[in-house]
C-alpha cells in the first residue's frame, strides 16, 4: 500500500494527486468537504463526528485519496501545542471517536495500524474528490460544479496553525485545479446556441472562485441577457468592473465593454416571470396528443424554484438534482433529471411540442423558501395524463439540519412517490399502453386484494408480461411476490417448496438486473420464513445500500428484527416506513408488521388495536388475525377473540397451534413459547 510523500506543512501533494478516486456505484457515505462539512450514511444517519479536530482529521485522510498516511502527521499537524506523546494520545482518541461516529461501517472505512491509517475514500462519495476526478464527462463535471458549492474544509481554518497552512495550500491547489476545468467547460459550452440555464450555472461557480474572471462574467451576462433577465446582465457587468477595480485597479476589457453596450442599447426590457407550476401545466399541457407505444412510464424532475438568494438557489437545484437519482434507483419507470430538463427554458418545455418530445407521464416540481433560521420545501407530483396534481407535501428543515437533507426531505419525497405512482397506474380504466409494465401495474392492487379468485387473475397478468418480456426484471421480481403471498395465505400445499421458488425468482431477478433492491427485499423475506436470519439481515442491508428509500424493505426487515427478538428495532424501521411513505395506498397490509413487533414486545393493548384495523380494512388477510388472536388471549379476553377466531378458520380450516409452532420463523423459544401461549388462551386448537 502506498503512502502520501510530506509536503510543505504535511500537505497532501504528490501521490494522493495522481491517485484515481473511484468511489463505489453504491456509496456507503457520502460526505461533503465544501461549504459545512457534513457526513451522511446510506441509511440517512449522520456520522460526522462532533469535535472539530476529529473532523479536521476526517477531511485530511478524505483529501489523501484512500493513501495510507503516517499517524504522527495528522497527530503533530493538530496537536501542535503538546509533546509528541500527548499529541499521539489525542489523536487515538480521535480515531475513536471517528470509529465510534460511523458505528458499524467503520470496518469497512478506517484502517489502522501501528504507524499508519487509511479511510477507504472508494466507498464513498465525497464532493470535492469527485469534482477534481479527471474521468468525469463535461456533463458530469458541470452538473457536479454547479450543485457542489463551498470553500473546502468550511470553519476549520483556526484548528491549529500548521492545519490551516495546510488547509489554505489545499485550497490554493483545489481552486486552480477546478478554475481550470471549469474554464475548459465554459469554453465549450459557450458556442452558438448555447443553453443559457447550463452556461449559467458554469459562469456562477467558475465567477465564486475567480471573481474577476472576466471569460466567465461575459458569459454569464450572454446567458442573463438570453433568458430575458437584461437588467441582471447589467448588473453582472457592474460587478465584474469592481472586482477587477478592487483586486487589479484595472476596467474591464474592451470585449466586455463592448459587450455591455451591446445589451444596454437594447429596447425591451424583459423580465423573467413564471406563474406557479400547476397554473402553468395546467394552462399549458391543456391538449389531448395519444402517446406513442412505449414500455415505461417516464418522470421528469423540474429544476425546483427558490425565491431567495443565490445560495438558496443552489440548494433549490441541489434538492431536484438529489429527488432524481434517488428515484432512478426505484425500477418501475424512466426518470429525466433537471440538468436534461433544464435544457431549454421552462416555458418552452411547457409547450406542446416540447411536451411531445419528452414524452412524461409525471412531473416532480417543488419550490425552496428560507424563512429565519428554517427552509420550506414545497413539492408536488403532477399527473401529466390528467393535467392536475396527485400529490403534494411541505417540509421544514432547519439549516443547522442541512446535513439530514437526504434523510428528512428527498427519502420522503421519493418513497412517497413510488407507490402512488404504482396505485394510480393500477386503477382501473387507466392508460393500458405500456406493455409488459402495463400489465404489471394492472396485477398489483389485484395481488392486494387478497381475495383468491383476483390473486389469480394477477397471476395471470403477471405471466402474459413475462411473455411478452422474459427478462423484465421486475416482472420476474413480481412473480416472487405473487408466490410469496401463497405462503402467507396459506394457498400453497408445501410452503417449503414454494418458498423455494421464490428464492429462485429473486435470484433469476438480481441476474437480470444486480441493482434490483425491490427483488432483494423479497429474497430477504424469503430466507427469513426460512429461518436464514443471519442471511436475511444480511440481504436486507444489501438491499437498502442501493436504495434506503424503498419503504416496503424497512417493513420486511422490521419483520425479520422481531422474529429474532428485536421488536424495539423492528418498530424503529416501521417507523422509518411510514416516514417514508405516509400515504402508502398499502399501507394496512404492511401494518400487519406493528402487530407482530407489538406482540412480541409483549405490548398487546397496541397488536389488538393495530389488528383490528387491520382485518376491518382486509378481511381476507389471514396472517393479520393471529396477533390480534394471540393477544386477546393474553389480555384474558377469549369471548373477544371468537369472531376474529371463527374468521380465521374460515380461510384457513386446517390452523391450529402445531402447524404455527412448526411454520413461523421464530429464533427464540420463548418468543414462540409465549406467542403460541397466546393463542391457547384465546381457544385455538393445539392440534
Amino acid at each position: 500500500m502506498s503512502t502520501v510523500a510530506d509536503g510543505p506543512s504535511g500537505a497532501v501533494t504528490a501521490s494522493s494527486a495522481m491517485r484515481v478516486y473511484r468511489p463505489a456505484r453504491h456509496p456507503i457515505l457520502r460526505i461533503h468537504l465544501l461549504g459545512p462539512m457534513r457526513a451522511t450514511s446510506y441509511l440517512g444517519d449522520d456520522v460526522l463526528p462532533r469535535a472539530k479536530k476529529t473532523r479536521a482529521a476526517l477531511g485530511y485522510l478524505c483529501l489523501a485519496f484512500g493513501a495510507r498516511v503516517p499517524r504522527v502527521r495528522i497527530a503533530s499537524m493538530l496537536w501542535d501545542r503538546v509533546d509528541a506523546v500527548q499529541a499521539r494520545t489525542s489523536f487515538r482518541q480521535a480515531v475513536k471517536e471517528m470509529t465510534s461516529a460511523m458505528g458499524s461501517l467503520s470496518a469497512e472505512l478506517i484502517t489502522t495500524g501501528r504507524a499508519s491509517i487509511r479511510f477507504n475514500t472508494d466507498a464513498c462519495w465525497i464532493d470535492a474528490l469527485a469534482l477534481m476526478e479527471s474521468s468525469f464527462s463535461d456533463s458530469v463535471r458541470t452538473d457536479l460544479a454547479v450543485l457542489c458549492a463551498g470553500e473546502l474544509l468550511e470553519g476549520l481554518d483556526e484548528v491549529s496553525a500548521p492545519f490551516g497552512e495546510w488547509l489554505t495550500n489545499e485550497r490554493i491547489r483545489f481552486n486552480d485545479r477546478i478554475t481550470g476545468s471549469l474554464d475548459a467547460v465554459l469554453q465549450q459550452i459557450d458556442r452558438p446556441g448555447f443553453d443559457a440555464d447550463q452556461l449559467a450555472g458554469v459562469a456562477r461557480r467558475l465567477i465564486s472562485y475567480d471573481p474577476t474572471h472576466q471569460g466567465a462574467s461575459r458569459a454569464l451576462m450572454r446567458a442573463l441577457a438570453k433568458s430575458g433577465q437584461i437588467d441582471e446582465a447589467l448588473e453582472e457587468y457592474e460587478r465584474c468592473r469592481q472586482a477587477l477595480m478592487k483586486a487589479f485597479h484595472i476596467k474591464p476589457s474592451v470585449e466586455s465593454e463592448r459587450l455591455y453596450d451591446t445589451i444596454r442599447t437594447r429596447s425591451t426590457r424583459r423580465r423573467a416571470s413564471l406563474a406557479p407550476t400547476v397554473a402553468r401545466l395546467q394552462s399549458a399541457v391543456t391538449f389531448q396528443t395519444p402517446a406513442p407505444e412505449r414500455s415505461r412510464l417516464r418522470v421528469g424532475v423540474l429544476s425546483f424554484d427558490s425565491d431567495g438568494p443565490e445560495d438558496d438557489e443552489g440548494l433549490s437545484l441541489s434538492l431536484s438534482h438529489e429527488v432524481a437519482t434517488a428515484l432512478t434507483r426505484f425500477r418501475w419507470f424512466d426518470v429525466i433529471g433537471p440538468i436534461a430538463m433544464m435544457q431549454r427554458p421552462l416555458a418552452t418545455f411547457l409547450s406542446k411540442d416540447a411536451f411531445e418530445r419528452q414524452q412524461l407521464d409525471y412531473a416532480v416540481d417543488g419550490t425552496v423558501t428560507k424563512t429565519g433560521p428554517n427552509y420550506h420545501i414545497s413539492v408536488q407530483l403532477l399527473d401529466l395524463a390528467r393535467t392536475r396534481p396527485v400529490w403534494s407535501d411541505r417540509f421544514e428543515l432547519p439549516a443547522r439540519e442541512l446535513h439530514r437533507l437526504n434523510e428528512l426531505v428527498t427519502g420522503r419525497i421519493v418513497g412517497s412517490i413510488d407507490p402512488l405512482i404504482l396505485f394510480i397506474e393500477g386503477c382501473p380504466k387507466r392508460r393500458e399502453r405500456y406493455g409488459a409494465t402495463g400489465l404489471l401495474f394492472r396485477a398489483i392492487p389485484l395481488i392486494y386484494s387478497m381475495e383468491r379468485q383476483k390473486f389469480q387473475e394477477a397471476g395471470e397478468l403477471i405471466q402474459r408480461a413475462l411473455a411478452i418480456e422474459p427478462e423484465n426484471s421486475m416482472a420476474v421480481t413480481l412473480l416472487a411476490y405473487w408466490h410469496l403471498w401463497h405462503v402467507g395465505q396459506g394457498w400453497t400445499s408445501d410452503s417449503t417448496r414454494t418458498l423455494s421458488t421464490v428464492e429462485t425468482l429473486c435470484l433469476r431477478a438480481l441476474e437480470l438486473d444486480p441493482d434490483n433492491s425491490e427483488a432483494m427485499g423479497i429474497y430477504g423475506h424469503t430466507l427469513a420464513w426460512k429461518k436464514d436470519f443471519d442471511g436475511a439481515i444480511q440481504v436486507f442491508d444489501r438491499s437498502l445500500r442501493v436504495n434506503p428509500n424503498l419503504p416496503y424493505v424497512w417493513a420486511f426487515s422490521a419483520a425479520t428484527y422481531s422474529y429474532i427478538g428485536e421488536p424495539e428495532e423492528a418498530l424503529r424501521r416501521l417507523n422509518r416506513y411510514r416516514d417514508l411513505a405516509p400515504f402508502d395506498p398499502y399501507f394496512r397490509f404492511f401494518e400487519i408488521f406493528y402487530e407482530t413487533a407489538y406482540i412480541f414486545n409483549r405490548d398487546y393493548e397496541r397488536a389488538v388495536v393495530v389488528g383490528r384495523r387491520v382485518v376491518k380494512e382486509v378481511p381476507e388477510f389471514i396472517n393479520a388475525y393471529k396477533p390480534v388472536i394471540a393477544s386477546l388471549g393474553h389480555l384474558g379476553r377469549r369471548q373477544d377473540a371468537v369472531p376474529y377466531i371463527r374468521k380465521l378458520l374460515s380461510l384457513e380450516p386446517d390452523f391450529t397451534i402445531e402447524k404455527f409452532r412448526r411454520a413461523y420463523p421464530f429464533k427464540r423459544p420463548e418468543d414462540r413459547d409465549n406467542y403460541c401461549k397466546g393463542l391457547q388462551l384465546a381457544g385455538i386448537p393445539k392440534r
